[in-house]
């Protein structure tokens, strides 16, 4: 009889142990939020609601006094006024899909991270530091608001943000979350100035942006501190663009990744880099190695 018992107990303890072993990543289907912060929210409201045409839905943002605009059903902009007279406004975070908030808490506590608590507004989302201090989100799964596609674009290809160590921020990125390699190049086929890594289970990437001098003024940061939205044709891109009232942009030129893109720059200076979806061109530098974006 004491054998049984202490078989049970042998299997008890067993199973006890299986179920606090280490959590999964739950999946990361990419980007859907960008935030921003503004130094006037009407020009910026004049920007990105009548030059690139994103429809505002009041009352759908995360966050308190932002402006919410929505590239397509899923995806959205949030501007948010700035707080103190010295901030110039800038990109602010960048939020990612996944299907379990509070398995994607775990799993980052388990690596040995301490992401903010679950906030409960239109939707659920927490946000957290990278380990270069970069402000990201995770946001519970899809809100389907209906057909809300943007003339000019349907959908944010990518963010990125400037980058100090590669290798710091690739064990965040790459070792933590599992994002994988798209592209790298730089402005010299030897260099690597420019380094994407895709969503593990989408197809929006991040992109660091090296080799920039700490001491950057704002107009550079708001070059390299940016977000990418995708079209079929940067030139049709560009027609529509002037037709809206923006005279003054950089492009359609092919770029070292081998994509037709222009750059606009909202009132604040952060660049708006408006790109094709797949290559026209052999990208410098390197092949790309992970499957590109669709409309």
């Amino acid at each position: 009889m004491n054998r049984i018992v202490l078989f049970v107990v042998i299997v008890l303890a067993g199973l006890s142990l299986g179920a606090q072993e280490e959590p999964l990543r739950p999946r990361i289907y990419g980007i859907g939020w960008v935030r921003l912060r503004v130094t006037n929210l009407e020009k910026a409201k004049h920007f990105y609601e009548d030059i690139l045409q994103l429809k505002e839905f009041p009352n759908k943002c995360f966050t308190p006094s932002a402006v919410c605009l929505w590239i397509n059903e899923t995806q959205k902009l949030e501007l948010v006024p700035t707080s103190s007279p010295d901030d110039k406004g800038g990109l602010d975070l960048v939020g990612f899909f996944t299907v379990d908030l509070k398995k994607m808490r775990r799993y980052l506590y388990s690596q040995g991270l301490m992401p903010g608590e679950i906030v409960q507004n239109e939707r659920q989302y927490f946000e957290m530091r990278d380990f270069e201090d970069h402000r990201i989100a995770f946001e519970s799964a899809f809100e389907n608001l209906g057909n809300v596609f943007s003339p000019v674009s349907s959908k944010i290809l990518h963010a990125g943000f400037v980058v100090r160590d590669i290798c710091k921020e690739d064990k965040f990125y790459k070792d933590i979350l599992d994002f994988e390699l798209y592209w790298y190049g730089g402005f010299q086929d030897q260099d690597v100035d420019w380094y994407e890594i895709q969503a593990p289970d989408g197809f929006e990437w991040i992109e660091y942006m090296l080799n920039i001098p700490a001491n950057a003024d704002h107009k550079e940061l708001g070059v390299q501190n940016h977000f990418s939205l995708g079209v079929k044709d940067a030139q049709a891109a560009a027609v529509q663009l002037r037709k809206n009232g923006l005279n003054s942009f950089d492009g359609p030129e092919i770029g070292r990744d081998g994509k037709n893109s222009l750059d606009a720059y909202d009132p604040d200076g952060t660049r708006v880099e408006i790109m094709e979806f797949t290559p026209t061109q052999t990208p410098c530098c390197r092949p790309y190695t992970a499957p590109h974006p669709k409309p």
